[in-house]
């Protein structure tokens, strides 16, 4: 059975945009992970691309890194507020408001799908859960039902049956390399798949094989999502992304 859609693309444009949209209908933009862009720079965005092109976004760090995180050096302006009280999705006034901002440039560029990636180091006790599940309900009041949000915990927490638990509860996209875990819900039947190469818990350096490409249809194919969205995220993700288009597009005739 072929899933109903599947919707395939980078994580960033590896490749000029000119050139990648011509091959792809959808990309997660990772710029907006590292710094919170202007409303005008979403607007000019949207109005370049062309229509049925679908962008998601990749959560601003501020919300799920902690100002001791090195990814934050590549931060231009830093967030107002506490600076402690940033990062791991907290339920603080400083990553509520910063939500906000997220979600507002979210709409701006038309996107449907926030993806709130964790790292490995964030805390996975009771306390942490307890913030994480305040943090979700609310961004799920703020967001509204124009834009899904979708979680990929990392490290202990992608293990944990609490996490899964809060995911299931909460409606959230549960975003995973399908490689790794396969998502315990699917809600509005929509499957995320961020593939961030196979050996460890990333290895960006790793290229796809044909082999790998089936298995993935296949994992896709028995999961059966109404859509399925399928992310490459490693240094050959454009012409891997390709090669897996090609095989979705040979399995339909």
């Amino acid at each position: 059975m072929v899933p109903n859609v599947i919707r395939i693309g980078c994580c960033g444009f590896p490749v000029s945009r000119k050139r990648y949209i011509k091959e792809f209908n959808v990309v997660e933009l990772q710029n907006t992970f590292y710094n919170l862009p202007s409303r005008e720079w979403c607007r000019m965005l949207h109005d370049s691309l062309p229509q049925g092109f679908e962008i998601t976004i990749k959560a601003w760090q501020a919300v799920t890194h902690p100002p001791t995180s090195p990814t934050w050096r590549r931060m231009r302006s830093k967030p107002r507020g506490e600076l402690s009280n940033y990062g791991y999705l907290k339920y603080t006034r400083e990553n509520i408001d910063a939500l906000t901002e997220i979600v507002e440039r979210a709409r701006i560029l038309g996107a449907g799908i926030i993806v709130f990636q964790i790292p490995s180091s964030m805390p996975c006790d009771k306390e942490s859960l307890e913030n994480v599940d305040r943090f979700f309900k609310e961004a799920i009041n703020i967001a509204g039902g124009d834009v899904k949000l979708g979680w990929e915990p990392r490290g202990e927490c992608s293990r944990r049956r609490e996490v899964l638990e809060l995911i299931k509860e909460n409606g959230l996209i549960h975003v995973v390399d399908p490689f790794k875990a396969m998502p315990v819900s699917l809600p509005g039947g929509v499957a995320y798949f961020r593939l961030h190469g196979i050996g460890g818990e990333v290895n960006y350096r790793y290229r796809y094989s044909d082999g790998d490409l089936m298995e993935l249809y296949k994992l896709i194919t028995k999961l059966n999502p109404r859509v399925a969205y399928v992310m490459f995220n490693n240094v050959y993700m454009f012409e891997d992304a390709l090669r897996f288009k090609k095989l979705v597009e040979s399995m339909k005739t």
